[in-house]
């Protein structure tokens, strides 16, 4: 739709997935709310894609919530945008980051999570909660050596990266990433490499789980997730835990990706009402 600059309106800052830029899922995501009359922006997260800085494909907790302040600091800049009406979606990821920037930041009205993960619950946790605190340290024993590794050949290892194609044997939830991220598929794009400096998965060790999301209230959160996500409980604990206005919305038929990028299956119209409604 075409913008009225000379009236103010509402806007929302898109996080990607962690690991994704911001030519994918939110260049879905900020086209379509656009056409819905929001002022709409995604971001590269910090020192990744084409945001930048030194070193390069680091992964933080704080850097990356604090990428969703700066983007409603800069349109707060925009004097067609309204600054007590900006919200944030979350994509995968990003979710878990949204959620932990609205934890401190009150200029951001309402929160929504598409397909969330909790990147820093699931690192010091394990998948589904399982490692125990033996593993924990142990991984933190090696990940003390790479940093003296890294120290030693003047720059960051990385964990590994997407592969050019797809091999075969994978684990479902590995063969679902691939599907859309290595070349020749749905989603790939070259900025987005899948991989970070190994040493700095220990600030997400280090910060664990949402902690806060009873500060979010009074202030809205959408939860959307697929019937078939294999993330889907990271929604349900957000749902659980968050004591403010609350809705979790289960599409059915979807699976984690497809809340990427499937125009026919993410629900735009809900994202549309959320935001109308919580953006007056």
């Amino acid at each position: 739709m075409d913008l009225d600059e000379s009236a103010r309106h509402p806007a929302v800052v898109i996080g990607p997935p962690h690991g994704g830029v911001k030519e994918q899922a939110p260049g879905v995501y900020g086209q379509e709310l656009a056409k819905r009359g929001f002022v709409a922006i995604g971001f590269d997260p910090s020192y990744n894609g084409e945001s930048g800085g030194e070193p390069r494909h680091i992964t933080s907790p704080e850097l990356f919530a604090e990428d969703f302040s700066a983007g409603v600091d800069f349109l707060g800049t925009l004097p067609y945008v309204d600054r007590e009406r900006i919200g944030v979606v979350g994509v995968c990821g990003s979710g878990g980051f949204a959620l932990s920037a609205a934890q401190v930041d009150t200029r951001i009205k309402a929160v929504a999570t598409s397909a969330m993960y909790d990147i820093s619950r699931i690192a010091r946790n394990g998948w589904q909660d399982t490692t125990s605190d033996d593993e924990r340290r142990k991984a933190l024993d090696e990940i003390a050596a790479q940093r003296w590794k890294d120290v030693d050949a003047g720059e960051p290892a990385l964990t590994p990266t997407f592969p050019s194609e797809i091999p075969d044997g994978l684990d479902p939830i590995t063969s679902e990433f691939f599907e859309y991220y290595v070349p020749t598929s749905r989603g790939h794009h070259p900025r987005s490499i899948g991989g970070f400096a190994v040493t700095s998965t220990l600030s997400h060790i280090n910060f664990g789980p949402l902690r806060h999301l009873p500060d979010i209230a009074p202030r809205p959160i959408l939860l959307i997730t697929g019937e078939h996500a294999h993330s889907r409980y990271f929604s349900d604990t957000v749902h659980g835990q968050a004591t403010g206005p609350k809705e979790l919305v289960v599409v059915p038929g979807a699976r984690h990706i497809d809340l990427y990028d499937r125009t026919d299956l993410i629900p735009f119209g809900k994202l549309e009402t959320f935001f109308s409604t919580h953006l007056k």
